[in-house]
């Protein structure tokens, strides 16, 4: 499994924490949540597979907690991982990171996650914007791959 992000540090005990995220495209344009704390950054929507939770039903329910829309999804892309402090919950993770390629199909309302906005921006832009590499990896293999 293809690995991003900072190196795996000597003597750190990681968890493991499984995750989807979305490519959320609607034309040329991708619906990005922003977060503000603990490190202002965009993302691709997503985050963790609660214990029991299967991963589909999980992104639908990441996705609306941070963007506030419902989502139909297209297609698995890949699957990545990354070694990173979680400061949320003040923890060492493996992130094995399931990216899904998807449409948003309706606004339900404003993101419920606290310190999250639904931000809309060009993909291409996009790309220089996601603040996780391999996530941007990942947008920018979708966008290669999208018909002109």
């Amino acid at each position: 499994m293809r690995r991003y992000g900072e190196p795996v540090k000597a003597g750190q005990k990681y968890r493991p924490r499984p995750g989807v995220y979305a490519v959320l495209l609607d034309g040329n344009r991708l619906l990005t949540t922003y977060q503000a704390e603990p490190i202002p950054e965009y993302q691709l929507p997503g985050g963790g597979i609660d214990p029991g939770e299967h991963p589909i039903p999980a992104l639908h329910r990441e996705v609306l907690e941070e963007t506030g829309w419902k989502i139909e999804v297209t297609r698995k892309m890949g699957v990545y991982r990354r070694f990173t402090y979680m400061p949320d919950y003040d923890k060492w993770a493996e992130k094995i990171c399931t990216i899904y390629l998807a449409r948003p199909i309706l606004r339900l309302g404003p993101p419920s996650e606290p310190g999250h906005s639904a931000i809309w921006m060009s993909a291409e832009h996009a790309v220089g914007q996601i603040s996780n590499v391999g996530d941007r990896a990942f947008l920018a293999h979708a966008l290669r791959s999208q018909p002109r």
